[in-house]
């Protein structure tokens, strides 16, 4: 396919003094960008950023039309602005103010549906499954084992059986253990779970009545728990319960529904300078399209909001979900603070390779996941969905532990932005979305949806395009991930181990 030729590199608010290389542009050539004609200084790869403009040391430089950090030394126009001459100005726990903005008109979400399994709390699953979740790291990979042989003798009946295995539930304490409990048992209540399986040890701190307990009480007819220390085979009375979960699961029939039953977890990883230009924009097109359908979205990843968190703030839909925000962003920076790490400690190397050189550009680019939508609530880890609109979910970057904090809140499908490519996969559909052309191509059995087509065709366009895909999915298509068999979960580890 011919694909329209781009430009060299754009320049995204007026006041940005930097333009993004949407190609390699080499030392001696001159591309038209910002309205001028720019003779390039040094070789700039793709997706790093050029001087339009001479910037002085000290000087601010934005992108998105926001700061993103300051010159640490003088840069004339067309180098190469990067780590080696501009610092993060970001600080640690600070005062916000509030102050809000009136509500933006988002694109009307149009008639999109999809087919998915209606269940009694209303909420709309995915897919039908029977998840087997253990207590404990000490029987995961008996759980492993008892979804394996299941999975073969009920094929066909229910659209899988996983096991989704960890290490913990053991030898912790306190706010530790409770987060821990308070994931698996949110994970237990998913709508993509037509029947779920607790599977315990028996002498765990993670205790297996108590953690029943947390699930609500509409959602237990569909669990079922085995201790194993009590069982005179595990595996037997395993079978046993997922044979009587298959049986309530089977019964489910898919149906169609609206964008309003749609609960859609928004994700980024291995991003490069063009993931806040193509992929997360897109993302943040299908987030406003499922919130203005009355459906919900859920952004999380709190560290890498850090430099654009005011953006959230003042989309807060009242001054109690502003409070509970500034108080999580406080938290969690006072989390690294305690640990002795800078807050600031962030682009991975891989992001730095791809072009992103500060937390606050890369906290920039990531918030457009949420579109424009209103920020209607604010979830601690391991709490569900309250409300419906955009909520933001306390859980930290790291891309294992976000998708499965995510999955756990009631997300039935995610969408997960990537520059440099990845396959994990989550709980639930997470469909990779590649920021650009070569990774599409180079990885496609990763990459669900190539981003860059908004620069190729726009944004709506690729809304369009991409909004198909996920109701495809959504209605049962595998994702790339579920093809892969990449089902993982990891939680949040935050104390001692005993």
């Amino acid at each position: 396919m011919t694909r329209p030729a781009l430009p060299d590199a754009v320049q995204i608010a007026p006041e940005d003094q930097v333009a993004v290389a949407l190609r390699a542009l080499q030392a001696g050539e001159t591309v038209h960008v910002g309205g001028i004609d720019l003779c390039i200084a040094e070789p700039i790869g793709r997706g790093h950023k050029v001087a339009l403009r001479p910037i002085a040391a000290g000087e601010p430089v934005n992108r998105y039309g926001w700061p993103i950090g300051t010159a640490t030394r003088a840069i004339a126009a067309g180098q190469h602005v990067h780590s080696h001459n501009l610092v993060t100005n970001l600080k640690a726990e600070e005062p916000y103010d509030y102050a809000p903005i009136a509500a933006r008109a988002l694109r009307a979400p149009g008639q999109w549906h999809f087919r998915g399994y209606r269940r009694a709390d209303g909420s709309v699953g995915t897919r039908n499954e029977i998840w087997v979740i253990p207590t404990v790291g000490c029987v995961a990979r008996t759980a492993e084992r008892v979804a394996q042989r299941a999975a073969k003798t009920h094929a066909g009946i229910v659209d899988d059986v996983v096991a989704f295995p960890h290490p913990l539930g053991c030898s912790q304490l306190g706010d530790d253990l409770d987060g821990t409990a308070r994931l698996l048992a949110a994970l237990a209540s998913s709508p993509n779970a037509g029947g779920v399986l607790l599977m315990g040890l028996g002498c765990e701190e993670n205790q297996l009545a108590a953690l029943l307990e947390r699930v609500p009480e509409a959602r237990r007819a569909r669990i079922r728990t085995v201790g194993a220390q009590m069982s005179a085979d595990e595996y037997d009375a395993a079978a046993e319960a997922i044979d009587e979960l298959v049986a309530i699961a089977a019964r489910d029939q898919r149906e169609e529904v609206d964008l309003s039953a749609m609960r859609i977890g928004l994700k980024c990883g291995g991003s490069d300078g063009l993931s806040g230009l193509t992929a997360n924009p897109l993302i943040g097109r299908i987030a406003d399209m499922v919130t203005a359908a009355g459906g919900q979205a859920i952004l999380t990843e709190i560290p890498e909001i850090f430099g654009a968190e005011r953006l959230l703030m003042q989309r807060a839909t009242d001054r109690a979900v502003f409070d509970d925000l500034v108080a999580l962003v406080n938290r969690f920076k006072r989390y690294f603070i305690d640990h002795g790490e800078p807050i600031s400690e962030n682009p991975s190397p891989g992001n730095v390779a791809g072009g992103i050189t500060t937390l606050e550009e890369k906290s920039l680019g990531a918030v457009q996941k949420g579109g424009l939508a209103t920020l209607t609530d604010v979830l601690s880890y391991g709490e569900r969905l309250r409300r419906p609109g955009l909520s933001l979910l306390e859980a930290p970057g790291n891309d294992a532990v976000s998708t499965t904090a995510l999955a756990a809140a009631g997300a039935t499908i995610t969408l997960f932005s990537t520059g440099r490519g990845t396959p994990l996969g989550s709980p639930v559909p997470t469909l990779k979305l590649a920021t650009n052309h070569d990774l599409a191509e180079r990885k496609p059995g990763w990459i669900d949806f190539d981003a860059a087509m908004v620069l190729d065709e726009g944004l709506d366009a690729a809304a369009d395009a991409l909004m198909a895909r996920i109701c495809a999915i959504a209605s049962g298509e595998p994702a790339r991930n579920e093809a892969n068999g990449e089902r993982d979960i990891a939680i949040w580890k935050r104390g001692v181990t005993l």
